[in-house]
């Protein structure tokens, strides 16, 4: 027993000691430690928990026991615990801390920066003594206190530091927003990287690391090589004058370890046609290993050469362990849009399975010149289908086979891998632009299972002259060059993914919209670079179909001279679904798949139709945790069969869980659906923080 006046020294060891105490009549009981939550489950980014109270056979047994109301709006992000604080994002890019047990807010903390790029999560520092949060917010770091939600003084200027600064040229002439959080190692905010613009010229987005007490920059690792660096060879020179992409925009993983930040990068600047980087493109759709104390390179393997399919990888590379020939192997796991699982011994970059280089159809469009191999792992297979052949094609109705197969028939290069795009002819990709897992990640757990969800739809691609779609006016033409591949030629978007625009006069004002150019929303970059004249005229041909009056008209076209494309003569056609007249896809099914993969042999252990929505989560009680649409759901993670699943809110993103009291809870954010989901969702809807747990 502990005498009533020594129970507060007892508290304050036992929390010294990691551990809880529970008064029961006069006896003290001991508890679990409390155990947080950070992004994506800590450094690794293995989505994997070691809290067991929730099982299989109690799952069903979850019930909500506290809801936190936010503001209509999508979200992306996962928040994270902290002590018994859970730190929650919401759409109006505020952060909000709240009690982790009853949901009840403590404060909130709002910035107000202007802008519409989402942001994904936040991290947490601390020496033993202080605590931090790093809270990334469009191109600002805050290093705020936990408890108060209050800026340090001491970090940067008043508490942040822009991300603008030190890229190229004068920060304020740079586009460079971080929607993923920075990820912490030792006393180093690490940034792999963030969104650019997708036109040329654009902003580089390196690798970069801060003091966490100053906010001082400390190293700088270039993926678009400067003279004399590594792989300068395999770019155009003075390519970093003006090239952008190669961002790690997906997130960052730390090997605390072994010392070591993993980073993957998406395509360069531009996407789909590619005269203006002749090359391999060296660190561009790539998996980088840099050292931590550093930024010097380790090892690097391209993904993609020469990316001409906007083939980002869309979450950080994963770290876990496997046994491989009898020995235990430490790996890191990537996968892009392409779908291919790449798997690396961590120190070495020496692939686990055999990755072949296999040849691929040369590019017809005039000038490009497509890389002539790409590297294709043997083990595992792809997530997703990689090609696409007549049996492929839906069956639903008579009528639709009949105009897949007619349209299938029309293709370029068929249905083929990595087939490039073409002049004045579509082009089928495989998997699609949304292909492949998700923004949502992956999860291994310690068997050395990996499990991951995938969408399996397809894409149509395609090139056309400039000069063919040049009009009159300054705004049209600015329009075609830089904003049709997502919204069309005519303005009717590719919904639910690009939303149409031939009606967002009456939605936005000349203001509203204006910003929306320049600072960019959601999936939207920004274009804060577009000349002002040009601005105003985009402005008011979304608006009324024509220039601001009296604007000069804009000089002849020269030919192979694009204005306002940043490219040459030709331009992407768009983002386009290969789907029917009713929006139904003209594939068969399943168009998601949820899937778990033994990386200790390569082999698929199961395979399950899904609905996407956020990443995994896998514990070790052996349940995964994952949204399927405005669905929490758990299956049993050895064999995919679905234990229990609820309503939620919203559309739900990547689920958490944490620990406090000796009690178990899985929290997670939800939001109007984005995307894919949104056409079947309806009207936005108020997004809302939720927790579960078991009954008392």
């Amino acid at each position: 027993m502990v005498p009533l006046f020594l129970r507060p020294l007892a508290h304050a060891l036992a929390s010294v000691m990691g551990l809880s105490l529970l008064a029961v009549g006069t006896t003290a009981v001991s508890l679990p430690a409390n155990v947080g939550w950070e992004y994506n489950a800590g450094p690794a980014s293995d989505h994997f928990s070691s809290l067991d109270q929730i099982t299989k056979t109690n799952v069903s047994q979850l019930k909500q026991v506290w809801n936190f109301p936010i503001e209509v709006g999508g979200l992306e992000s996962q928040p994270i615990v902290v002590g018994r604080t859970l730190f929650a994002i919401t759409p109006g890019r505020r952060l909000v801390a709240l009690d982790a047990v009853t949901g009840e807010q403590k404060w909130i903390f709002d910035p107000q920066v202007p802008g519409g790029q989402p942001i994904r999560g936040l991290a947490s520092w601390t020496d033993g003594k202080t605590t931090r949060l790093v809270f990334s917010n469009q191109n600002l770091i805050f290093l705020l206190d936990p408890a108060t939600g209050k800026p340090d003084p001491k970090f940067g200027k008043g508490g942040q530091i822009n991300l603008q600064e030190h890229l190229r040229g004068k920060a304020e002439d740079n586009v460079f927003y971080v929607t993923s959080p920075a990820i912490l190692y030792k006393n180093l905010i690490i940034v792999g990287g963030g969104r650019v613009a997708e036109t040329l010229p654009a902003s580089p987005s390196p690798a970069r690391a801060y003091d966490v007490r100053t906010g001082k920059l400390v190293w700088t690792f270039h993926t678009i090589p400067r003279p004399g660096e590594v792989g300068a060879e395999t770019w155009p020179k003075d390519a970093w004058l003006t090239q952008g992409g190669a961002n790690a925009w997906a997130g960052t993983t730390v090997d605390v370890k072994n010392g070591l930040v993993l980073i993957n990068t998406g395509s360069p600047s531009e996407d789909f046609y590619a005269t203006n980087r002749l090359g391999s493109n060296r660190f561009a759709s790539s998996t980088i290993a840099l050292d931590a104390n550093t930024g010097k390179r380790v090892w690097d393997f391209q993904l993609v050469h020469h990316d001409l399919w906007d083939s980002d990888s869309m979450s950080p590379p994963l770290l876990m362990a496997v046994t491989k020939n009898g020995r235990k192997a430490e790996i890191v796991v990537s996968t892009n849009k392409q779908s291919h699982i790449y798997a690396f011994d961590r120190l070495s970059g020496k692939p686990l399975f055999p990755i072949k280089e296999t040849a691929f159809p040369p590019s017809t469009v005039p000038g490009e010149q497509a890389w002539p191999t790409q590297p294709i792992p043997t083990l595992p297979r792809p997530l997703s289908r990689t090609s696409i052949t007549e049996d492929d094609l839906t069956d639903r109705t008579p009528a639709a086979a009949e105009r897949a197969k007619k349209i299938f028939a029309s293709m370029a290069g068929g249905g083929g891998h990595y087939v490039p795009p073409s002049l004045d002819k579509d082009t089928l990709v495989a998997p699609g632009f949304s292909g492949g897992n998700g923004l949502g990640g992956m999860a291994a757990d310690r068997k050395g299972w990996l499990y991951a969800s995938s969408a399996n739809g397809s894409s149509i691609s395609g090139l056309v002259e400039y000069a063919k779609l040049r009009a009159a006016g300054i705004g049209e033409n600015a329009y075609l060059g830089q904003c049709s591949s997502c919204h069309g030629r005519d303005r009717s978007g590719n919904p639910p993914e690009f939303p149409a625009l031939t009606n967002v006069g009456d939605r936005l004002s000349l203001e509203e919209i204006a910003d929306v150019i320049k600072r960019g929303r959601g999936r939207m970059p920004a274009f804060a670079n577009m000349p002002p004249l040009t601005l105003d005229n985009v402005v008011s041909f979304l608006r009324t179909g024509s220039d601001v009056p009296g604007t000069e008209p804009p000089p002849v076209h020269k030919p192979g001279v694009g204005e306002g494309t940043g490219t040459t003569k030709y331009v992407f056609t768009g983002y386009r679904s290969f789907v029917d007249t009713d929006g139904q896809s003209l594939l068969k099914g399943p168009l998601a798949t949820l899937n778990a993969i033994n990386m200790n042999t390569g082999q698929y252990i199961w395979t399950v139709p899904f609905t996407m929505g956020g990443g995994p989560l896998v514990t070790q009680s052996g349940l995964l945790l994952i949204t399927s649409g405005s669905k929490l759901q758990a299956y049993d993670s050895a064999t995919g069969k679905v234990l229990w699943e609820t309503p939620l809110p919203g559309f739900g993103t990547t689920p958490i869980t944490y620990r406090i009291d000796g009690k178990q809870y899985v929290a997670i954010a939800t939001g109007s659906a984005r995307g894919r989901n949104a056409a079947a969702a309806g009207p936005p809807k108020p997004g809302a923080y939720v927790a579960f747990a078991l009954p008392d």
